[in-house]
Parts: structure tokens; sequence; C-alpha cells
């Protein structure tokens, strides 16, 4: 752990008789409140060079506020040369382009070789901010556009950008079955009690909400786009199970495993198998931290969903 100061003149402006946990989360947006509320208790917070553990302390205006953050260096994870498909950056954020079968982050199998592997290996100030800079994540086998943060101020404004739902997310997918229209799903998930690395529709779970369209309609199967309103885990290939228009070569959330010589001819994939389910994460909008310039990426489907495409074209 490395300890770091900052100090700022608490400015009239915005004081007035305000207590201290308010008066620092305007000052220090970059923090969360409840960061900064911890950090009172724990007597990183000084006024006019006096430790103030008191979150109600009254603040007046001209005083000298100072703060100790707390950064923890990251140890457990190394730095590895991963090729990270950039699209754009600045001094602020990166947006890349994950390929299908990257993981984002370390996790029971994946210890290495992941995004925040590279990141550390890139960027050596990603250490000291919380994973990395990683605000939202992908599937391993689900490709496409991810924003990343580069400083702690971007890392907490994100967070709060993707919380308020404002970051628009549009994917892209193949699903098993001959959508009649578009729509929206709005089915709660919650942790699959007897499968846990899945997730269910469940009335207790957490609220999640998915919109789709059509595309392009093919024989057996469907080209949908899809508009994330929430961000829950697994969210679109739980969706799309529930309303029994599987993705395609998902192995976790694929469907009824058909034995009859019918329904495998009406509902497998003519080659029989695709390696991953068939998802691409298609177009990211958000505001810039630092600019409040609305900004947009897209990236193009990668060369094994537009293979398939193409396969159920025929």
């Amino acid at each position: 752990m490395e300890k770091k100061k900052i100090s700022v003149l608490a400015p009239h402006t915005i004081v007035s008789g305000k207590r201290l946990d308010q008066i620092i989360s305007k000052i220090f947006p970059q923090y969360s409140r409840s960061c900064l509320k911890n950090w009172i208790l724990m007597n990183h917070v000084y006024v006019n060079g006096c430790i103030e553990n008191k979150p109600n302390k009254k603040i007046l205006g001209g005083e000298i506020i100072t703060v100790y953050p707390i950064i923890n260096k990251i140890t457990s994870d190394l730095p590895e040369n991963i090729v990270l498909n950039i699209i754009y950056e600045d001094n602020d954020l990166l947006v890349i382009n994950k390929s299908p079968g990257l993981v984002v982050h370390p996790g029971a199998g994946n210890h290495t070789g992941t995004i925040l592997n590279g990141l550390l290996h890139r960027y050596e100030n990603s250490k000291y901010l919380p994973r990395c800079g990683i605000v939202h994540r992908l599937d391993k086998n689900t490709s496409g556009v991810m924003v990343i943060a580069k400083t702690i101020f971007s890392y907490y404004y994100l967070l709060k950008l993707l919380k308020n739902k404002k970051v628009i997310r549009k994917y892209q997918a193949i699903v098993k079955g001959n959508m009649i229209s578009g729509g929206i799903i709005n089915a709660p998930l919650i942790r699959n009690p007897s499968k846990r690395t899945s997730m269910i529709v469940h009335p207790l779970g957490k609220c999640a909400i998915t919109s789709y369209k059509i595309i392009k309609r093919f024989k057996f199967y469907t080209h949908i786009l899809l508009k994330l309103e929430t961000g829950r885990t697994h969210q679109i290939r739980a969706h799309m199970l529930h309303i029994r228009y599987p993705i395609l070569g998902d192995p976790l959330y694929g469907g009824i495993n058909y034995s009859c010589n019918y329904f495998r001819k009406k509902y497998c994939y003519k080659k029989q198998t695709f390696s991953r389910q068939a998802l691409h994460a298609h177009y990211i909008e958000f505001l810039n931290p630092i600019t409040k310039q609305l900004m947009s990426y897209q990236a193009d489907l990668p060369n094994d969903m537009k293979d398939l495409i193409s396969d159920l074209d025929e």
C-alpha cells in the first residue's frame, strides 16, 4: 500500500456549513462517498492539519482539507504482454475491441493471460486503480467493445455513468429459432442456486431489462441487435434462453439438447458446432469524463460470426 496526500482549500461557494463527508464528496468526485466516509472514520482526513474523524463535522469554508487515500497496489496479478486491440485512447481512458476467448479479469481457471494482465504491462499506473481501470466486463467468449479507465477520476465517473444507465451498449447475436418481431425482456435475474456459474430469471432477482430487434431472419435462426438497459451478469444469454431463443453456440444457455433427428436438423447449425456463443458487443456510447463530449465507438463482427452468417445465408 502506498501513501499519497491530496490537499485542497475548501471553497466558500460549496461549503456554507455543510458536513465534512458532503463537502469532500464534491471536492474529490473521483472517489465514492462510502470510500471517503470510511477514510474519515479511519483517520485519513485532516482539516487544517488536524485529524478529523467525524463525518458530520461542519465546514465553514477556507479550511485546508487533506485526504490520504488508501491506494492498494496490485501484487497478486502480474504484467503480461497481452495484445490489446485499441480502438481509441487518450490520457483518461481507452476503448478496446476484445477478441473472443480473451478473459477480462483473472479468476478460477484463468489466472494469467487476461486483459488485466495486459493493462498492468502497458500502463504502470494501472496497478493503483481498482481492477486496473476495468469498469465493466464481457464474458470470455463474447467479443467486442469495452471502455477502460486510465485514471481514478475516470474510473469512478464511468462507474457512475453505468450505474445511472448513461452508457449505451448494443450487441449483435445469432439466436436459435425464427423470431417474429423485436421486443423488450423485463425479467429479474438471480444466481442459479443449483448451478452457481449461471443465472436464472426469478422474481426475487435484480431488475434486468434487455431490448432487441431483428436484423435478419434465416431459415431456422435469427440475427438480432440487442440493447442493454441494465448490466447484469450473463444478462443477454439468460434472457434469450428465457424467451426460448437461446444464442447459437452458447455452452451454458444453449437450450434443450434435442436428440430427435427432426429437431437436430431444424435447430442445430449445419456444421453442428460453433466454438462459442454467437454474441458480439457491437457499440458503446458514453460521455467523456473530462470534456463531457459524447463519444461512440463500434466494432465490426469478428470473422467467425461473419462466416457463420454467410453459412446460414446459403
